[in-house]
């Protein structure tokens, strides 16, 4: 079967299938015991390879009211002993589906590196004065771009997006102080458990996951390490 793109390059079913690649040897070795210092090890690395675009991007796998799984690329924007932080409209899909259902997915998917991070918590919002403290610093444009936006609501073209950022920008000029809208903010994810993943020649890849023991506050977080079969 070839899947006809109308471009001249299609792919068939054998060259999909033959699409491989042999991973190399390091495997994971050192890691901190604290999966915190051990992530944060693993994003410096990341950070600083120059095949890597954006670090801190992860995927986050939210699950809605109607048990619908979506799935979208956001921002890690900070990292502590509490949690992995990111920032939202509330009206959004993945704002909606969080209000329901706290239970989410991260994946950072460090491919150059042939690493891998995986992580499942529960997402609750961070506090008021931290989201503004936050929004505070992102440059004009993301500022006015969170007013424009209604984000995951139905657009009809893209001069009405224009049109609601311009208006935005003239209520709040370049170098005034734009205020955090209301419905937008941080969510922090406070880990069940984080696997880390190394890619490995044969497929013996490396897989170590940090298991919090449930019975513990998430400020008292103790930690159960098992290496699993890849």
């Amino acid at each position: 079967m070839t899947l006809d793109t109308g471009m001249g390059n299609e792919l068939g079913r054998d060259e999909i299938a033959a699409m491989r690649r042999s991973y190399g040897e390091a495997g994971i070795d050192g890691l901190a015991e604290d999966p915190f210092v051990a992530f944060s090890q693993w994003l410096v690395e990341a950070h600083e390879n120059p095949l890597i675009v954006e670090a801190n991007a992860m995927v986050l796998t939210t699950l809605d009211h109607e048990g619908r799984l979506s799935t979208r690329t956001v921002l890690l924007k900070d990292i502590s002993k509490n949690g992995f932080t990111f920032f939202t409209n509330y009206t959004s899909r993945k704002g909606v589906a969080l209000h329901g259902q706290p239970q989410v997915t991260l994946l950072f998917p460090w491919y150059a590196m042939e690493r891998q991070v995986s992580i499942n918590g529960d997402a609750e919002k961070i506090s008021r004065e931290e989201s503004e403290e936050y929004f505070a610093t992102r440059p004009w444009g993301s500022q006015i771009g969170a007013w424009a936006s209604r984000q995951s609501a139905p657009l009809a073209s893209r001069d009405e997006l224009q049109e609601r950022w311009d208006g935005a920008a003239a209520k709040w000029p370049e170098g005034t102080s734009v205020p955090t809208p209301p419905h937008w903010g941080g969510y922090r994810v406070i880990p069940r458990d984080i696997e880390f993943w190394q890619g490995r020649y044969s497929r013996l890849h490396d897989r170590l996951r940090y298991e919090r023991r449930l019975t513990q506050a998430p400020e008292e977080m103790k930690w159960e390490i098992t290496r699993y079969y890849p």
